[in-house]
């Protein structure tokens, strides 16, 4: 009988069968053994030991599979998810038995160190994994376990698989904000390790230059691969603060770096690599990192070693090469010298004009030279170069960096740097006229004015602030605008793509009559062969849409409207479409951004080109959604749509009929193919386009159609359908109300869900809030208790903050549109003097912890004035009217709160410059959003409604409500004062 281990064999080597039905029936089979005890522990058997000892590799896939499927066990089934949903079969989460863990977490380090360097990586992630919640506290021994086979140099695959697996676990204390749990762990991990961690270091670090290992790669590159995850060891215990340990050994730690900088071996470096870095090159980089740390930290201890790494590092700079497989270190080393250069107290190690002009030599002109590589890339692979090359993408290329170099030398010098730069930029382009052919030296000049003439900028708002010594303008005039009016597209395309960076990152310095006149230009380039170029000139139309100028009232005003577009329509969207409607090219989330921003801002004049621009979107949309790849291209087209919507249907609401014939077949079919990556967003511009129909006009027969689907559970098991379903039904309640009763029991499953998750309880409060705004009382009402039990049942569960907000602002809400009366009855139904039990010590003294804003602040503002003027059990005794106080309190501690903009009950965004993009989690279309509305529009200035109903009590009840004022106001003289300020205002005068 076959042992469970062979089994398991069997089902993954049928896991990666080429015959989809096995593969799908063997998967199914390993998710069904994840229930069996023991399961982890088998697939680590399998993981450990060869079943063809004769031949290891024979069954190496099978081994590598089952360390994946461990992995991904270890992921989904070691911590509980709160919030797990269930899958469409049903099926909960898995969590590997206590049992089991214990066992795991005594054997992963041995056996990791066992497994060859392929099945390594999976069981050092496996490790990072558990360590990520049970270390230290739930896993004492790890750190000890893996320090103990630090001393097998015996096995460099053992003491590198150690090192990797702690660098794992470690490179959390560089991303976690700061905290005492944060400094206790990093104290736990230093007294363990800093002392072994320093020996190894400095073993091997001798063991370098031992002759007998000179001449043999496989040893010296075993032991590099171990230096450089030790220097990413030591940039995690440094990233925070510098631990006490390493600066007593700092002494040991620097000549260590400083051997290693200046360590060369022919043996380990391969002339004709060009693209990956050697083990040298990798070493060297991690060096530098941790000097950059060290340098941008101005630690006391380590300023008598900068001029020593000064020197090292410019000497290392002049012996990169220009290949790839040198970038990682030329764009470390010219970082590490920026953060020197830039600085006042480093001023002194640069300070002289030779010095300067031997940077521009031999620095910074040899790293913004087009390299043979760059050419490629910008024909070949035009997504990496763009990735490396606009202003606003975080990859690091080195003529970023170098302009970095040169921004920070114009901090400390920037006359000479001006001067020299200038000279250099004089020459190139001099270069440049007298030989066409010398292209690559004006791409250079326009680079060196890139990197002196900006002083202050951002990449969403562009330059602020240019250097005085430079004219830019001039220089506009002279160099990029004459490349710009070349129509020839063929010529000199990676100048024309600097030119057009150049017009983007200047755009605030342009006046909108140049706008005019770069236009034009501009939409010519939309239609180059050369992808960088096309993306260039779309991206720079599209932060010329943004660009801003002082308007009235310190405002800040669209430097380019709706009239200054419309001219250019036309044009502009033939040619960003010609590129959409490529198939031969990739989509392009520039050129769709673009599409979204000037439709953002031709919205008054969309009408005569809506139906051809909705046509071309939904055709991409159809194109798109067989197989999404760009998510940011995806959700620029989404956006886009939203536009077209907002700004057609602000017109005309009527216009929402036009709308639902077109986009419903498509939106239909992205439901129907359960393309999950866009259901979010169909849902928010169904909910979009339902907001927009005409008052009255009720729901129509598509949407009637399409509302049952929507309380289909496995809808909402995505997490990312769940606020914008939520949404969709909302707007169905406010639209149908009526039509929707027959529905109700299915709504309220749907709350129920929802309010069970603490990721998606506020999603059930939006749907329980659209219940009592829009729902017929006498449908809605008899539901009550059913939904007070639920209520009551998580409050007494879970009284987080959040929910305590939740579910106070709900029950202003319902006393403000059912009354005070209303609201006690339904409680006092579960438990007699509820509803006065729930105020004490539920809602008042969740207002006196903090005020609510804008809507919610209104909402209570409206139930709590019902509260005070409309509940006689509040009059009738002492304790009574102690909660009465209490509750005046908090309604006028609400008015006076600078913070509840009761005034202002919607955030207004501005939607010009607004940075809208892709959320792996929830992408909210900003163009589909809409101010919430609403639930008591009636009451104009809740604070005036508040003491007028105050002062009409008072007049009910004289002598008797005055001191109970007093008692709730007094102890806090600006809410007496507040208050009195709002009978004034309101013209009340209290009896």
């Amino acid at each position: 009988m076959a042992s469970q281990e062979d089994q398991l064999r069997q089902i993954l080597s049928q896991s990666l069968s080429p015959d989809a039905s096995t593969r799908r029936n063997a998967e199914a089979a390993l998710i069904s053994a994840k229930t069996t005890p023991g399961h982890a522990l088998s697939v680590l058997k399998v993981v450990s030991i060869s079943s063809t000892p004769q031949n290891p590799n024979a069954d190496m896939p099978i081994r590598q599979s089952a360390a994946v499927h461990f992995k991904n066990m270890v992921k989904k089934g070691w911590v509980k998810d709160e919030d797990y949903e269930v899958d469409s079969a049903g099926t909960k989460q898995f969590l590997i038995p206590e049992s089991d863990r214990a066992l795991i977490k005594n054997n992963l380090v041995d056996l990791m160190c066992t497994v060859p360097p392929q099945l390594q990586s999976q069981c050092s992630e496996s490790i990072a994994l558990i360590a990520a919640t049970d270390f230290p506290s739930k896993w004492d021994n790890l750190l000890t376990d893996l320090i103990a086979k630090f001393g097998d140099t015996s096995n460099w695959d053992v003491v590198n698989g150690v090192l990797v697996a702690a660098n794992s676990i470690l490179k959390r204390f560089r991303y976690v904000q700061r905290s005492d749990a944060l400094y206790a762990d990093i104290l736990y991990v230093l007294q363990r390790l800093q002392a072994p961690l320093t020996q190894l270091f400095t073993s091997i670090v001798g063991q370098m230059e031992n002759p007998a290992l000179a001449k043999n790669p496989r040893e010296l590159t075993a032991r590099l691969e171990a230096l450089r995850t030790i220097n990413r060891i030591f940039y995690s215990l440094n990233y925070q603060d510098l631990p006490e340990y390493f600066e007593d050994h700092m002494g040991e730690w620097m000549a260590g770096f400083a051997k290693l900088l200046e360590y060369k071996n022919v043996i380990l470096v391969d002339e004709d690599e060009e693209m990956q870095p050697g083990p040298i090159d990798n070493v060297q980089v991690s060096v530098v990192q941790n000097l950059n740390l060290y340098g941008n930290k101005d630690e006391e201890p380590f300023l008598p070693y900068l001029p020593q790494f000064t020197s090292l590092v410019w000497n290392l700079l002049m012996t990169v090469t220009p290949h790839s497989k040198h970038d990682a270190l030329a764009t470390t080393s010219i970082r590490f010298l920026s953060s020197l250069i830039g600085k006042l107290m480093h001023r002194k190690l640069f300070e002289g004009e030779g010095t300067l002009r031997e940077i521009f030599v031999k620095i910074v002109i040899p790293n913004l030279v087009i390299r043979e590589i760059d050419e490629e890339r910008f024909e070949d692979d035009p997504a990496e170069f763009i990735l490396g090359d606009m202003e606003s993408s975080d990859t690091e290329s080195r003529r970023k960096c170098t302009q970095e170099l040169l921004r920070a030398m114009c901090r400390q010098f920037e006359g000479p740097t001006t001067t020299i730069c200038s000279e250099h930029v004089s020459q190139m382009l001099g270069q440049f006229a007298a030989d066409k052919s010398m292209w690559k030296s004006k791409d250079v000049a326009i680079h060196l004015m890139l990197g002196i003439a900006i002083r202050a900028e951002s990449a969403q708002f562009g330059v602020s602030q240019v250097n005085e010594g430079v004219n830019v303008m001039d220089f506009f005039s002279g160099h990029v605008l004459t490349e710009l009016q070349e129509v020839d597209m063929s010529v000199r395309p990676m100048v024309k793509a600097t030119c057009i960076k150049f017009v983007s990152i200047f755009r605030n310095q342009f006046t909108k009559e140049q706008f005019g006149a770069l236009m034009p230009l501009l939409i010519a380039h939309l239609g180059s062969p050369f992808v960088v170029v096309h993306t260039y000139a779309a991206a720079a139309i599209e932060k010329m849409l943004t660009a801003k100028v002082d308007g009235p009232n310190n405002s800040k005003v669209s430097k380019i409207g709706g009239a200054e577009l419309k001219p250019f329509l036309g044009p502009l969207f033939t040619g960003l479409f010609s590129i959409v409607d490529n198939a031969e090219l990739n989509e392009n989330e520039y050129v769709m951004k673009c599409i979204m921003r000037a439709l953002n801002v031709a919205k008054d004049d969309l009408m005569d080109v809506v139906q051809v621009v909705l046509e071309k979107l939904t055709s991409a949309l159809a194109r798109v959604a067989k197989n999404p790849k760009n998510p940011q291209y995806n959700h620029f087209l989404f956006e886009s749509i939203a536009v077209l919507i907002r700004a057609v249907c602000t017109i005309d609401s009527a216009h929402t009929a036009a709308f639902e014939q077109f986009l419903f077949p498509p939106f239909q079919t992205v439901l129907q193919m359960e393309v999950v990556e866009f259901t979010p967003y169909v849902f928010q511009l169904l909910a979009q386009i339902l907001e927009f129909r005409p008052e009255g006009a009720g729901l129509g027969e598509a949407y009637t159609s399409l509302f049952a689907p929507l309380l289909t559970p496995t809808l909402w098991e995505r997490k990312g359908n769940v606020p914008a379903l939520t949404r969709l039904l909302t707007a169905y309640l406010s639209k149908g109300p009526n039509d929707l009763v027959p529905h109700l029991l299915g709504i309220l499953g749907v709350f129920q869900k929802l309010v069970s998750s603490k990721a998606n309880e506020q999603y059930a409060f939006d749907l329980l809030r659209g219940i009592a705004m829009y729902m017929p009382p006498e449908a809605f009402l008899p539901r009550m208790k059913d939904i007070l039990q639920i209520l009551m049942m998580k409050l007494q569960q879970s009284k987080t903050p959040k929910y305590v907000n939740l579910i106070t602002h709900f029950f202003a809400l319902f006393v403000g549109k059912f009354g005070s009366q209303a609201y006690l009855d339904q409680l006092n139904q579960l438990q007699p003097g509820m509803g006065l039990m729930l105020l004490v010590q539920v809602w008042v003294p969740r207002l006196q912890a903090a005020s609510p804003s804008r809507l919610e602040a209104k909402t209570q503002m409206v139930g709590l004035t019902k509260l005070l003027c409309e509940t006689p059990a509040l009059l009738a005794d002492a304790n009574g009217r102690q909660i009465w106080s209490q509750i005046l309190a908090c309604a006028v501690k609400i008015v006076c709160s600078s913070g509840s903009y009761l005034n202002s009950l919607s955030v207004q965004e501005n939607d010009d410059d607004a940075e809208i993009g892709y959320d792996a989690t929830f992408s909210v279309l900003h163009f589909a959003t809409r101010p919430a509305k609403d639930p008591f529009a009636e009451v104009q200035d809740a604070g005036a409604s508040l003491v007028q109903s105050v002062g009409r009590l008072c007049a009910s009840h004289p002598g008797q409500i005055t001191p109970m004022i007093a008692q709730g106001l007094s102890p806090d003289p600006k809410l007496s004062a507040g208050f009195d300020g709002l009978c004034q205002k309101a013209g009340v005068q209290l009896s």
